[in-house]
């Protein structure tokens, strides 16, 4: 009796080994990404922290942050211009640096060439068959040349504001007319926010800022270019963007704007083709 005691014990121990084993082999659960090996609890059960649930941010876009984010200070405190804005700004129109125009000639903003320009020149398809692009010899430069650029009456009200309210600059920026995307302003303070490019912004003091904004507005005035001559230095710029979707693979999109797969890859610095959902894909130069 002792005997089929134990034997019945050993065969229910057994029974209880492949049930749970058969839990783990499930399809159902294999299809939540966690690996059969491994009896923990599926991800999607874990409570998020906020930093989960932010959008996350592409290697390529945290490198470019990362060389360039000392030239955004520097024409922040030159010029008033939130860095998060001028670093945002750069990320969008050069595709993380990885436009041609970046690549080749530096440009960064799509600046254009006017008849008094002196350095060297690029041409592209754009509005017109063969647009003339400025070409600069450093990096910096193109930064410069576009804050220069937002130097016009049709910007001058932006000065006006504290050189860290980014969401500010983002909503004038786009009332202005600077971009025809009517997600601009939106696409900017998400980049901002999701990138933590508030950080390298700096406030200032009363004094400081009434010192500032004398000094620019000055050289608004002065500025004698008229604005259709500078509207084409620079039109509105047309910034196509794909918000990934559940579902999405990298291929489809690409098919979708009518892209090679590698043409997106290449435009969007991406070493791989893993997309998650609530990523910015630029899908235009």
């Amino acid at each position: 009796m002792r005997r089929y005691v134990y034997a019945l014990m050993a065969i229910l121990s057994l029974a209880s080994c492949l049930s749970k084993q058969d839990v783990l082999q499930n399809p159902r659960v294999a299809k939540r990404g966690q690996p059969v090996h491994r009896p923990h609890k599926p991800q999607q059960d874990a409570k998020p922290s906020s930093r989960d649930s932010k959008p996350a941010t592409s290697l390529s876009g945290l490198s470019y942050i990362e060389q360039y984010k000392d030239i955004a200070i520097a024409e922040m405190e030159e010029y008033g211009i939130p860095a998060s804005i001028k670093l945002a700004q750069a990320l969008l129109e050069s595709g993380n640096g990885n436009s041609t125009l970046a690549r080749e000639a530096n440009n960064h903003f799509g600046i254009k060439c006017t008849p008094e320009w002196k350095g060297g020149t690029t041409y592209h398809d754009d509005d017109r068959r063969n647009d003339c692009f400025r070409v600069y010899q450093r990096v910096e430069d193109s930064f410069h040349d576009h804050s220069q650029f937002l130097l016009r009456k049709r910007y001058a009200a932006l000065f006006e504001l504290d050189k860290d309210d980014y969401r500010g600059w983002a909503r004038g920026l786009k009332k202005a007319g600077y971009a025809t995307n009517p997600k601009y302003a939106d696409l900017l303070i998400s980049l901002i926010e999701r990138y933590e490019l508030y950080q390298y912004d700096r406030p200032e003091t009363r004094h400081q800022k009434t010192h500032r904004e004398a000094i620019v507005q000055t050289e608004i005035v002065e500025n004698k270019a008229e604005e259709t001559a500078v509207a084409e230095t620079k039109a509105p710029v047309r910034i196509d963007i794909h918000e990934v979707k559940n579902g999405d693979t990298l291929a489809a999109i690409a098919r979708k704007y009518g892209m090679e797969t590698a043409e997106l890859m290449d435009l969007n610095g991406l070493k791989t083709e893993s997309v998650f959902i609530g990523q910015l894909i630029l899908v235009s130069q």
